[in-house]
C-alpha cells in the first residue's frame, strides 16, 4: 500500500511575507515587536447591484464574476433600511453581493490582482495612495470586471464594477501602505504618474 504524501502548497505571497517582509518591515518601520508588523487579515470583494436590483440576468452575471475571480461562493447583502424613493424595503431587497477571502485564497487573489489583472487596466498609472481609511484599510475600486483573465469574453458583455477592500491590522495608513508596497501594489506617484 502506497501512502499519500501531503504536500504543502503555501501561496507565494504568504511565504514571502513570513520569510522576508516581516523582518524588513520591522526594521523599516522601527517596530520593537514583531507582532506590531501590519498583516492582511482579510480581503472583501463586493459588488453593489443598485439600479439593477430587479434584473435577474445582471444578478447572475455579477454572481458568476465573483465565483470565477475568487473561487468562492458569494453572499447576498440585503438592505438594512427601507428607502421609498429607491423602492427598497429592509430585508427584502438584495442591494449587493460580496465575498470575504481569508488564508491561502486571500493571498492567491492578491497575487493575481497585482501581477495579472491591474497591468491589464487601460492607461493605468497606479492606484490612489489616498485610498486608505482611518483604520489603515485599503479600498480599490475597479471600473469593469473585464480585467480579470478568469472571465471569458461572453461573461464580460454586461459590464459592472467591483470594490476590493484589503483589511490590514495595525490601524495605521503609513504602515499599511508599506506592507502593500512590499506585496507589489503600484501606487501612483504624487506627480500623477507612477
Amino acid at each position: 500500500m502506497v501512502k499519500a504524501t501531503k504536500t504543502s502548497t503555501t501561496p507565494r505571497l504568504k511565504a514571502l511575507y513570513k520569510d522576508q517582509f516581516v523582518k524588513e518591515l520591522q526594521a523599516e518601520l522601527k517596530l520593537g515587536n514583531v507582532h506590531q508588523v501590519p498583516k492582511i487579515e482579510k480581503i472583501v470583494v463586493s459588488v453593489g447591484i443598485g439600479k439593477n436590483k430587479d434584473d435577474k440576468r445582471h444578478y447572475e452575471v455579477v454572481k458568476n464574476t465573483l465565483v470565477k475571480i475568487t473561487g468562492q461562493a458569494p453572499v447576498d447583502r440585503m438592505a438594512k433600511k427601507s428607502i421609498a424613493t429607491f423602492k427598497i424595503r429592509a430585508g427584502l431587497n438584495r442591494v449587493g453581493i460580496s465575498v470575504t477571502l481569508r488564508g491561502a485564497r486571500m493571498y492567491e487573489f492578491l497575487d493575481r490582482l497585482v501581477n495579472i489583472s491591474l497591468p491589464r487596466v487601460r492607461d493605468f498609472h497606479g492606484v490612489n495612495p489616498k485610498a486608505f481609511d482611518k483604520s489603515g484599510n485599503f479600498n480599490l475600486g475597479i471600473v469593469e470586471q473585464s480585467i480579470f483573465p478568469e472571465l471569458t469574453f461572453e461573461e464580460t458583455q454586461i459590464l459592472h464594477g467591483l470594490q476590493v477592500t484589503v483589511v490590514i491590522s495595525g490601524g495605521n495608513a503609513d504602515y499599511s501602505r508599506a506592507l502593500l508596497e512590499k506585496f507589489g501594489i503600484p501606487f501612483e506617484k504624487q506627480g500623477g504618474k507612477r
